[in-house]
């Protein structure tokens, strides 16, 4: 993520002037956008082209001044001439932002796509690089929020008072207005002021923790339950292979804490992690575990919920993609396919004793696609054994690496080469499916194993 250019806010213009230099469309574009502030809005120009009426400003059909800046909190220069120029002298030494419109390197601040739900706003800023785009987010933006979201934010700032005085300052206040926000049918005084009773009643109330799984690592993967839930987190406990990009969808002051586990290295034992949710639960944090793929395919989630039962502590759970689904999304593979394979087997080959593996052999050989959760280290053992076990060797296999995200890689070839070690799939997590299904997935871009042992060579 790129360091930003601008810092953004909301700049404070009511009772105050917002001066635009220029009558032509361009100085219309801008009226239109300040006239639905509070602030007065003028137009200077000796000559005024574009169609103004409807807008409630001033007109002033001459040239610009240096009084005309007096009590303005903002200058618009829509002419690029000697008049544009010397306004923007003029504001620059009165200490008075200017835009100069589609000059980027010549202004101090940019005007952002704005959706508006008054008095709530969100602005959409490409720091003047990209005004398209920023449109287009805008517009996707828009189509998400209901028109009376500006409504329940009146609503709110209604109840700041009342909340002040019934609610300690922090967490509880918080947790009320999210409550405020997420209930549905909650549009009126009445029921916001029930709602805050039923809040000053039970304190600072119960931790919760809820184990959240975020699945492969793509940000656009995550389940709208979990973007919720990470922004009403407390605190956030993120495995290791959970990206950045995804921790940072939590709410900006939540605490962070890396718990994960890498090969040869864990900072946090298990048992260690059970006391931290406990503990922070007691101390009635709300607890975002952030898992990678689904917390309860291989994640550990049932020792954690072991523990937090035996604490007595509340807890959700909310489902995410799993690497393996991920893995037959990217490759178009359908693990389960009619007259081919009548289901689908989720294993890890970590630890996995020869019986397992036997169990697994038949599985396939009966159709049954597998999904095996391994690292390459292991890859070549495995396959073998599974040879030995009676699947030929002939069986399709494939390898995603990084399923689901945008630096995802695919492998293919059949169940004797992978045995042969005779591939040098990339670093990363390795999810291999095999079973006749794989023949019917899309690896037309995977690279072929006997490529590999080329290239290895």
């Amino acid at each position: 993520m790129g360091a930003l250019n601008t810092f953004p806010l909301s700049y404070k213009v009511q009772g105050r002037r917002i001066v635009i230099v220029g009558g032509g469309e361009e100085a219309l574009n801008k009226a239109r956008l300040a006239v639905n502030t509070t602030a007065s809005v003028v137009i200077i120009s000796p000559t005024i082209e574009a169609d103004f009426s409807g807008l409630e400003v001033e007109l002033l059909a001459r040239a610009f001044s240096a009084g005309d800046l007096d009590d303005a909190a903002l200058l618009f220069v829509a002419e690029h001439g000697e008049a544009g120029r010397l306004a923007a002298e003029a504001a620059r030494v009165r200490k008075i932002p200017v835009n100069v419109v589609d000059r980027p390197e010549s202004c101090d601040f940019y005007t952002p796509s704005i959706i508006d739900r008054a008095p709530l706003t969100i602005a959409v800023s490409s720091e003047g690089e990209a005004p398209v785009l920023a449109r287009l987010v805008r517009a996707r933006i828009e189509a998400m929020l209901a028109p009376d979201l500006g409504r329940l934010a009146a609503l709110m700032g209604h109840m700041r008072s009342a909340v002040a005085r019934l609610l300690p300052e922090g967490a509880a206040r918080r947790r009320y207005f999210e409550a405020l926000a997420t209930t549905p049918g909650i549009a009126s005084t009445a029921k916001a002021e029930a709602l805050l009773a039923e809040h000053a009643a039970t304190g600072e109330g119960a931790g919760v923790v809820h184990l959240i799984g975020a699945g492969p690592g793509a940000e656009d993967l995550l389940t709208l339950r979990a973007q919720r839930l990470l922004q009403e987190a407390d605190v956030i406990l993120h495995d290791q292979l959970v990206p950045p990009a995804v921790i940072e969808m939590g709410r900006r002051d939540a605490t962070r804490i890396p718990v994960g586990k890498a090969k040869g290295h864990h900072s946090f034992t298990q048992a260690q992690i059970n006391t931290l949710l406990i503990r922070l639960a007691h101390e009635g944090k709300r607890v975002a575990r952030l898992k990678s793929g689904d917390p309860m395919v291989f994640g550990r989630a049932g020792e954690e919920i072991a523990a937090l039962r035996k604490a007595g502590i509340a807890y959700t759970i909310v489902p995410g993609v799993s690497a393996a689904l991920a893995a037959a999304a990217d490759t178009a593979t359908p693990v389960t396919l009619r007259d081919v394979s009548p289901g689908f087997v989720l294993a890890t080959a970590h630890g996995a004793d020869d019986g397992q593996l036997q169990h697994w052999a038949a599985l396939a050989d009966a159709g049954m696609t597998l999904a095996l959760y391994m690292g390459k280290s292991i890859a070549a053992e495995v396959a073998g054994r599974l040879l030995a076990h009676g699947l030929a060797p002939s069986t399709p296999v494939g390898i995603a690496v990084n399923a689901g995200r945008q630096d995802s890689s695919a492998y293919r070839g059949t169940l004797g080469e992978l045995a042969g070690d005779a591939i040098a799939f990339a670093d990363g997590p390795a999810i291999i499916l095999i079973g006749e299904a794989v023949e019917a997935g899309d690896w037309t871009l995977a690279a072929a194993f006997a490529t590999q042992q080329v290239e290895a060579a």
